[in-house]
């Protein structure tokens, strides 16, 4: 289930998605909705998968993917993973995957974080009093004066 660039040896695409890991995602993916009007044809799923990859893997901007990749336009990946995103491809893709490493024992629980902008919380906690004044009366203000001498407003 590899996926990335291989340094050292060169490869005639700098992503490719395995066999085995296209297996998992091609059926997580929603069918393409037919074409209004002609054009060009549609870019496999499998290939605008490889030019998104690249795009995260590199950080460059989705308008500088190459052409000469083979991955479609940047625009065209943009758009599935957009689609993809909405359809909630990742998260059935991420369940998949950890039912695959859990069968296989192979997830490491002792670096586990939970976070609670993640994970919510079963039951709220108390609530806090409200913050007490530390002083009796109003405070001087410090902006101006009352006295007309230090006031340089020239409303009275």
């Amino acid at each position: 289930m590899v996926v990335g660039l291989v340094v050292g040896k060169r490869q005639s695409r700098p992503c490719i998605v395995s066999d085995e890991l296209w297996s998992l995602i091609e059926p997580l993916l929603p069918e393409a909705a037919p074409k209004l009007v002609e054009g060009r044809p549609r870019v496999p799923d499998r290939q605008a998968l490889c030019g998104i990859l690249f795009v995260l893997h590199t950080g460059i901007q989705w308008e500088y993917l190459p052409q000469e990749l083979g991955f479609g336009s940047g625009m065209t990946c943009w758009r599935r993973l957009a689609a993809w995103n909405e359809a909630g491809v990742w998260d059935a893709l991420h369940l998949v995957l950890l039912k695959r490493l859990r069968a296989a024992n192979r997830l490491d629980w002792s670096r586990a974080v939970i976070d609670s902008s993640h994970v919510r919380a079963a039951r709220r906690g108390p609530k806090a009093d409200p913050a007490r004044s530390t002083a009796h009366g109003r405070a001087a203000s410090t902006t101006s004066s009352p006295t007309p001498r230090a006031s340089r407003s020239r409303c009275r």
